[in-house]
C-alpha cells in the first residue's frame, strides 16, 4: 500500500493513493480489444477525459437528462429520513465521489444530528479528490476525511476494520446501472464484505420507464450526449494518433426492453476505414455498422430487492422523486 500523503495544515485530511496501473497503456490496450472484437465496442469508462467529464456535466443541465434532478429532489428533501435509519453512524463512504456534490445534503443532515463525521471518498482521479476534499474542509470544520484515489475494488481491499459505530456507504447517481448483473452483484458483495451487519448502503438506481423518455434521457436534442459519446473517438485521435471523423458517426440510443437497458451505440454514417497510427492498426466499417459505447441497465423494486438479497443485503426503504422517476434505495447489511 502507498504511504498516505498528509495535509500538514490541518491533520483532518488524509489522501491515499493506490493508483498504479499505467492509464495510457491500458486506452491503447482496451481500444485496440474493442475495436478488434466483432461487434466492435468501446469502454465506457473511457468517456470521462477531462472533456468528456466537462460534457457529462453538460448532460446533467439538459431537459431530457432527469436522472441527476430527480436524485437531488431525493436527496434534498428526504436526507433526514435517510439518515434516521443509520443511528449513530460515523463513518461516510462514497464509492465514486467526485465532485461530492450532492453528498453535501447527506453531510448537512448529519451534521445536524452529531458534532463530527468522518467521511471516506473513493474516486478514481486523485486531483478531484484533493479539489473536492478541500472544499468540504472548509464548509464542514469538524468533518473529517480520509480519502483513497482508486477504483473500487482496491479501495474496498484497503480500508481499514470499520470503528464500533454504524457506517453507510454511498452509491449515487445510478451508476450500479452501467454493470452487468453480475458485475454489480460482485460489487455489491465486495461492500458487503467491509460493512458489518446493520451498516448500510445507499444505492441510487434509476427505474423502468417508457422507451421515450429513456431514449431521449441518453439522445438530447441539443445533440450535447453525442458530443460525449463521439469525444472517446476523439480521445482516441488525440491520444492513439487516429483520424477518425467524427461527424461519420450518429449516435444511436435504443431501450432493450426485454434485457431492461439502454443501449448506446455510435453508428458509421458511410463505409470508411479509420487508421489507429499509435496501435499500428487499421479499423474498417461498413455503413450502419455500430461501436456498442454504454449501456445503462434499469430497475424496479423487485429487481433491487433480488440483487440485495443475493449479495447480503436487505432492502429497508425506498424515496422516489415527485415523478417515480428515480428510486434511493437504503440497503441493510443482513446475516
Amino acid at each position: 500500500m502507498s504511504q498516505p500523503q498528509t495535509d500538514k495544515s490541518a491533520q483532518r485530511f488524509v489522501i491515499h493513493n493506490l493508483t498504479k496501473e499505467d492509464g495510457a497503456a491500458n486506452f491503447a490496450r482496451d481500444v485496440r480489444i474493442g475495436l478488434s472484437s466483432t461487434p466492435k465496442q468501446l469502454f465506457p469508462k473511457y468517456l470521462y477525459d477531462e472533456l468528456g467529464s466537462r460534457l457529462f456535466e453538460a448532460i446533467c443541465r439538459v431537459d431530457e437528462y432527469y436522472l441527476t434532478r430527480a436524485e437531488d429532489e431525493i436527496l434534498t428533501s428526504r436526507a433526514d429520513e435517510i439518515i434516521a435509519g443509520i443511528s449513530n453512524c460515523e463513518t461516510l463512504i462514497e464509492l465514486g465521489s467526485g465532485s461530492a456534490e450532492k453528498t453535501r445534503k447527506i453531510i448537512d443532515a448529519f451534521m445536524r444530528r452529531q458534532s463530527e463525521l468522518v467521511f471516506v471518498p473513493v474516486d478514481i482521479s486523485a486531483s478531484a479528490l484533493e479539489e473536492s476534499s478541500h472544499a468540504l474542509l472548509d464548509e464542514y470544520p469538524s468533518l473529517k476525511i480520509r480519502a483513497y484515489a482508486a477504483d473500487y475494488f482496491q479501495a474496498l481491499d484497503a480500508l481499514p476494520p470499520l470503528e464500533n459505530k454504524p457506517a453507510l456507504v454511498l452509491f449515487l447517481g445510478s451508476n450500479i446501472g452501467n454493470f452487468e448483473r453480475e458485475e454489480a452483484l460482485t460489487l455489491l458483495r465486495a461492500i458487503r464484505r467491509v460493512l458489518r451487519k446493520g451498516d448500510a448502503l445507499l444505492l441510487g438506481a434509476d427505474l423502468k420507464k417508457d422507451a421515450a423518455t429513456l431514449e431521449a434521457a441518453y439522445n438530447d436534442s441539443l445533440g450535447v450526449t453525442r458530443a460525449f459519446i463521439v469525444n472517446e473517438l476523439g480521445r482516441i485521435n488525440r491520444e492513439l494518433d487516429a483520424n477518425f471523423d467524427l461527424w461519420a458517426f450518429g449516435l444511436r440510443s435504443f431501450y432493450n426492453e426485454k434485457l431492461g437497458r439502454v443501449e448506446v451505440y455510435l453508428e458509421s454514417l458511410r463505409a470508411q476505414s479509420v487508421n489507429i497510427r499509435g496501435l499500428n492498426l487499421s479499423i474498417h466499417f461498413e455503413a450502419g455498422e455500430r461501436i456498442q459505447m454504454e449501456q445503462a441497465n434499469k430497475f424496479d423494486v423487485d429487481s433491487l430487492t433480488q440483487l440485495g438479497e443475493q449479495s447480503g443485503f436487505k432492502l429497508e426503504r425506498t424515496w422516489f422523486d415527485q415523478g417515480k422517476r428515480f428510486s434511493s434505495n437504503l440497503f441493510v447489511a443482513s446475516d
